[in-house]
């Protein structure tokens, strides 16, 4: 929405013309005026604007609630209401002043509001602190930010299991130490990713339960002797219960924090989840074709295809943790309760929760987009002895113990290796000279077409469990 700022110049001219006492919510006690860079320093409305909704509804909240209590006449509640929604038309149409000399986007708003309707707009402050009220607009905050992030998180989600359900049919490596290990459907590797988003989905739905506590009510630090229903407000907001201490109701910033960490984990699962598909999309190994949309190319390199999209998400990932890191040093320190050093918590948890949606919008496409490049990867699945396990198992199964069968294959391996074959080209002779035990049906086990047919527990690699996983992930999407 277009908001008005004023430009720094302006701020300086406000700061040497306006007093203390006729800005400051609390310049009564103090008449020196700020100069303009401590003006500046005191002010966070180039972060805190983003909170106006949210004061502005917990505003009118805190008025009906103080109406009911009898502490506010009806025609004051309505008046008031009427004001605030006026504000909030304003702001958005880009009409209010964002004059740094309130120093945050509370105090403009109550300003605006005064301005609109008079001394009574000064009754709203009526119980409350700028530290409960900032407590409380942070929660509903991050309240929503939360279900946004768990929608776009869902939507990643869902992006994935089109994918595993479109083309999660191909037979592909899975790697371990960057490795050829075993073989599966390229579907289970799609749906590995969903689960780590669903933790991360998870995590951000335990958090909510301790962001949607309300903290009004609590004021400074030590309540107040106005006479608050604090359950009817929280009601009103939406909320689960209210907080028990108002020591710790005002200085408590551990749900921002907790955010914080959700946001760095799930940063941490989308650079593993980049970096996997970075590596996929090379010449070198093939597996997968990004769309040109999500690529960019080289201004000195004409032939070149980069997956900048994937890297810069990968690089996202140390900014989330820099957030997080941010915010646990914000507050390591810090006496109880509120001191002015949380002002900066917003400039961690906003630019954390704006980047990171952005993040899972741009990956969300470049999963709606890929190619699995199944030709490639059939003309190569072979290489790397991705069925030596497989024949290990087919010999346990013939009774001899896993450790001798182990020693066994590694030696038909390293036969292999050293002719140029795969296992699958050996001959029954070669086999049976390694273990007498080895029959000829031991050619449905090998190569890795034929190994995925074979895995038998519910969670691996193979087709019944890809059937089953689509199906549950499709339902629990739905």
């Amino acid at each position: 929405m277009a908001v008005k700022k004023t430009t720094r110049k302006a701020s300086k001219k406000k700061s040497k013309t306006v007093s203390a006492g006729t800005k400051k919510s609390w310049g009564g006690r103090l008449t020196s005026q700020a100069d303009a860079a401590t003006a500046k320093l005191l002010a966070s409305l180039d972060v805190d604007t983003l909170l106006w909704r949210y004061d502005i509804a917990g505003s009118i909240a805190h008025a009906q609630m103080l109406t009911e209590q009898k502490i506010l006449k009806k025609s004051e509640f309505h008046k008031i209401k009427r004001g605030l929604m006026s504000v909030a038309t304003d702001i958005e149409t880009g009409k209010v002043h964002l004059d740094i000399a309130l120093e945050d986007i509370h105090m403009v708003i109550e300003s605006a509001l005064i301005k609109k309707i008079g001394t009574v707009g000064g009754k709203l402050h009526t119980g409350r602190s700028r530290n409960d009220q900032v407590a409380l607009d942070l929660r509903l905050w991050a309240r929503d930010a939360v279900d946004l992030l768990v929608a776009d998180i869902e939507n990643l989600q869902y992006a994935f299991v089109s994918l595993a359900a479109e083309q999660g049919s191909v037979v592909m490596p899975a790697y371990t130490h960057l490795q050829r290990a075993q073989p599966i459907l390229a579907g289970h590797a799609m749906l590995a990713y969903v689960e780590m988003l669903q933790r991360d989905l998870e995590r951000l739905a335990d958090a909510r339960k301790r962001i949607n506590i309300s903290p009004l009510g609590s004021a400074a630090v030590a309540g107040t002797s106005i006479p608050l229903n604090r359950q009817r407000t929280a009601q009103l907001l939406g909320f689960d219960d209210i907080t028990r201490n108002s020591i710790d109701a005002t200085s408590d910033r551990d749900f921002l924090t907790e955010l914080c960490f959700a946001v760095s984990q799930l940063g941490v699962h989308l650079s593993r989840w980049a970096e996997d598909w970075i590596i996929y999309s090379s010449t070198e190994f093939g597996l997968i074709e990004l769309d040109d949309a999500y690529c960019t190319s080289s201004s000195m390199m004409p032939q070149k295809k980069n997956p900048d999209t994937l890297e810069l998400i990968r690089g996202k990932s140390a900014n989330f943790i820099a957030q997080l890191t941010g915010m646990l040093t914000l507050m390591k320190s810090l006496p109880m309760a509120y001191g002015r050093d949380m002002q900066d918590d917003k400039r961690f948890a906003f630019e954390a929760v704006e980047t990171m949606r952005d993040t899972l919008g741009v990956a969300a496409g470049i999963v709606r987009t890929v190619k699995i490049n199944a030709k490639n990867i059939a003309a190569n699945i072979d290489k790397g002895f991705l069925d030596a396990t497989a024949l290990a198992e087919y010999l346990v199964n013939k009774g001899i113990p896993f450790r001798t069968a182990h020693g066994i294959v590694g030696k038909l391996v390293a036969q292999a290796d050293k002719k140029g074959l795969a296992l699958s080209e050996l001959s029954l002779a070669a086999l049976q000279k390694a273990c007498k035990k080895i029959e000829a049906d031991v050619s449905k086990f090998l190569t890795a077409k034929n190994v995925v047919k074979h895995y038998a527990p519910d969670g691996a690699g193979g087709a019944k469990q890809l059937k089953k996983q689509l199906a549950f992930w499709k339902k629990k999407l739905k």
